[in-house]
């Protein structure tokens, strides 16, 4: 699966400079910068699991042939279901940048963090509230 690991790393780290104010122009424009690119690289990963779709149709004679074919597809398509889920994330996310609310915990509204931002820029919650949901989902699993 294309993540953001593989995807979104082309950026320049933000350079904080003192006394700068947390999520000002710059840093808004920055983050809007890497999800606009990692929108776009998504959307040219859907672009190219439509065209090998279309192109590699082949109607195998033998059935392991056509089954492992029809596998790959599948994984494919699941692969394209979660991007798809993400890109309703980096949305969500480019209208918190309109807004001027990206940055913030939507649990306790706390600053999310350059860092944080910049190794998942579809954050919503700061690392303190995150970790405490991860427990609790372990706890309740």
């Amino acid at each position: 699966m294309s993540d953001y690991n593989e995807l979104a790393h082309h950026f320049t780290p933000y350079h904080i400079t003192e006394g700068e104010e947390y999520m000002n122009t710059q840093q808004l424009q920055h983050f809007a910068q890497i999800l606009l690119s990692w929108k776009q690289e998504l959307m040219e990963e859907v672009d190219h699991t439509l065209k090998h779709m279309k192109d590699d149709v082949d109607s195998f004679p033998d059935p392991n042939d056509r089954a492992t074919q029809e596998e790959e597809f599948a994984l494919e398509l699941r692969t394209r279901d979660r991007e798809r889920k993400l890109l309703k994330k980096i949305d969500q996310s480019l209208k918190q940048i309109d807004t001027k609310d990206y940055g913030y915990c939507d649990s306790c509204g706390v600053e999310i963090g350059l860092r944080r931002l910049e190794a998942r820029p579809t954050a919503t919650q700061c690392i303190d509230c995150k970790s405490k949901d991860e427990i609790r989902e372990r706890q309740m699993a």
